[in-house]
Parts: structure tokens; sequence; C-alpha cells
């Protein structure tokens, strides 16, 4: 068995972090560009892999491997952070009042009110939902509320990443045009 490689042995074999990323950054830049919405988030990405290998100090069995997984984790984490950018985009109160829509929406604990606000938000995007297209209603809610991978989804239902991505755009609009007049009923009320 390949004996597991840490950075300081990497740059002992000659093989350190200029020759790691010279190595693998076209590769991995097409696979994590494939990925995600645009260039910039996919050079921010790329950027992370190598800061978090650069900062490794556990050994890594399967270099290749640990860079493509690292990177789709990043991956992940930039989607999860796009979702939270779109709530605060929907619910960014413009006016003096400064009320944390995350934390009313998405966690368990509040009171009465806050229960009932939540109750709202989650009927009003329900009908939403039922008001859209099949196709995009389920590429919604299996990538935002499910967190499936487009490629996953892709697969399941024999449909090009493109066009999911296409389906998904429609419902967001949708959805935050209905969720912006519920935000402006909550906030004049």
């Amino acid at each position: 068995m390949k004996e597991a490689l840490s950075i300081p042995a990497l740059m002992n074999e000659k093989k350190n972090i200029s020759h790691i990323v010279a190595e693998f950054s076209n590769r991995l830049f097409g696979f994590i560009k494939n990925r995600v919405a645009t260039t910039e988030d996919a050079e921010d990405i790329l950027q992370d892999v190598f800061y978090q290998l650069a900062g490794n100090t556990s050994p890594i069995e399967q270099l290749s491997a640990w860079l493509f997984t690292t990177a789709r984790n990043k991956i992940t984490d930039n989607y999860r952070k796009k979702k939270t950018e779109l709530l605060d985009d929907i619910f960014s109160s413009s006016g003096e009042e400064d009320i944390e829509w995350e934390e009313i929406l998405f966690t368990a604990k509040g009171d009465a009110e806050t229960e009932y606000l939540r109750n709202i938000f989650w009927t009003t995007l329900n009908e939403a939902l039922d008001e859209l297209p099949a196709e995009q209603k389920e590429v919604f809610i299996a990538h935002e509320l499910d967190d499936i991978p487009f490629e996953k989804i892709s697969k399941q239902m024999n449909v090009p990443v493109a066009t999911l991505i296409s389906r998904k755009r429609y419902a967001v609009l949708h959805l935050r045009e209905r969720l912006e007049t519920l935000k402006n009923e909550l906030l004049n009320f």
C-alpha cells in the first residue's frame, strides 16, 4: 500500500505546492466551473481548495481524490452561502426595522408571533410552489430544499443540467415575487 503523504513529505519529494497547483489547477478548475454559476465563483473555490491544502497538516493518501472532494465540499458551501444571500435579497429590510428573517424562519425557537410568521411563510411558499409548472417545482424542491446537486438531479430525471438551472431560475423568479409580496404585507401590517 502506498504510504500516506503529508505536505512536508510532498515537499521532500520535490512536489511542493506550486507543482501541485500546476499539475491539478486546470482539471480542478474545469470540475468546479461546471458546477457553479460564475467563473469568479469557480476561481474563488479553486483558491480556497489550494489554501486549505497549504494549511493541511494531516497525511493525504490520495492527493487527487482529496483535492476533488475538498472542491466538491467548497462548491456545496458556496451553494449554501448563496441560499442565505437569496433569502437576504428577498427579505432585506429597507426601512428602519431590522428584522432577522433567517432566525425567524429557520430556527425552532421562538414565541407565538414568531411561530405565526413562520407558518405564514411556509404556507405562502407552498402555495407559490403549487403555482409553478411541475418541472420547475420539482427542480426547486430537489435542489434548494433537499440539497441535491444538479448533476444528481440530471441523472435521475435524464435532463441536461442547463435545463434544470433554467427551470430553477424561473421558479426562483416566481417565488421571489410572491415572497416579496408577503414581506411587504408583513412590514406594512
